[in-house]
């Protein structure tokens, strides 16, 4: 490899896992804005299974990944707040599954010094998605119970942890024995298996439900989330595992108790420099003070990207998969 090209993840056109297949690239310039990343890890998920796959629209040849972190090695014309040398992170980067990658300066955050490749790869995308959740989309408080489905995933673990931190009673939802070993570990202070789950919270909340519903299954699951959710409480539906909610006749909110519900994504919680540092200081001082373990489930060399899109699909791995270099 001469210092002009690079191995990088292509998919030539949609299909299985195989599809990924690593190539040598020229290493992308970055614009006026933009800084050049050596890639230290990159993390992988699940968006770019449909991506790859053909579920989402995509130009091929195509190269996933959004996140990921490592130094950086180039600076664009305009670029003032981040400098040659520096290590950063990102999840709103763009083919990441790549030796090297760009991104906009202002999109790139600062690792603290001491945090390993592995914590920095695997926190922007889900961390700053479970932040979002419990600081913004429903301002957690002390007083309050909460509900979050797949509760020992990445962006549940990590919401599960969070809200601990606050100090606010959570009711975790698991499918196995062993997730729900893991969300107990990661604080949880109730643990219950999917099947009427709404009765068991009522019970569980003295016959009132749940201040807030935390929802990432979506079809299966939303009923019954509705039915969790206090008067005057709010159902967050932030994914679809199980497939998307069918259309909804908004008045079922007024017999259900004036509920309020939202579909938040992650874009329009980061949307400008202060929210964004804002939510990063939070979690990296979080992974500081030891109150927030970021999990990494499985590492994997770049050319074996085919086996990290398997083991997710397979639903079977707990923790974040990262693709190191």
């Amino acid at each position: 490899m001469t210092h002009n090209t690079m191995q990088a993840v292509v998919v030539e056109q949609a299909g299985g896992p195989e599809a990924l297949r690593v190539r040598d690239l020229s290493v992308p310039e970055p614009g006026a804005r933009e800084v050049l990343v050596r890639a230290e890890a990159t993390g992988v998920n699940f968006i770019e299974t449909y991506q790859r796959s053909g579920v989402y629209p995509v130009s091929f040849p195509f190269t996933p990944g959004a996140e990921g972190c490592g130094e950086v090695v180039a600076v664009g014309s305009e670029v003032t707040e981040v400098s040659v040398g520096q290590r950063v992170a990102t999840a709103e980067a763009a083919r990441t599954y790549a030796q090297f990658f760009t991104v906009e300066a202002a999109r790139a955050l600062p690792v603290p010094a001491g945090m390993s490749a592995h914590t920095a790869a695997a926190l922007p995308l889900q961390g700053l998605t479970a932040h979002y959740l419990v600081r913004s989309t429903f301002e957690l408080a002390p007083h309050h119970t909460a509900v979050v489905t797949a509760a020992s995933g990445g962006v549940g673990g990590l919401a599960v942890q969070l809200m601990k931190r606050i100090g606010a009673t959570v009711i975790a939802l698991t499918s196995t024995p062993e997730k729900a070993e893991t969300a107990r570990e990661l604080g949880a202070d109730h643990v219950l298996p999917y099947e009427d789950f709404a009765e068991r919270v009522r019970e569980l909340t003295g016959g009132a439900g749940a201040d807030v519903v935390y929802d990432s299954v979506g079809r299966a699951t939303f009923d019954e989330s509705l039915r969790a959710t206090r008067v005057r409480g709010t159902t967050v539906l932030f994914g679809g595992a199980s497939g998307q909610v069918p259309l909804f006749d908004l008045q079922r909110l007024n017999g259900a108790g004036s509920l309020y519900v939202t579909r938040p994504s992650l874009a329009h919680y980061v949307r400008d420099a202060r929210e964004r540092s804002w939510r990063w200081t939070e979690l990296t001082d979080a992974v500081a003070a030891g109150d927030l373990t970021v999990r990494v489930g499985g590492t994997y060399p770049l050319d074996d990207a085919a086996a990290a899109h398997r083991d997710l699909e397979s639903r079977s791995t707990q923790g974040k998969l990262l693709l190191v270099q």
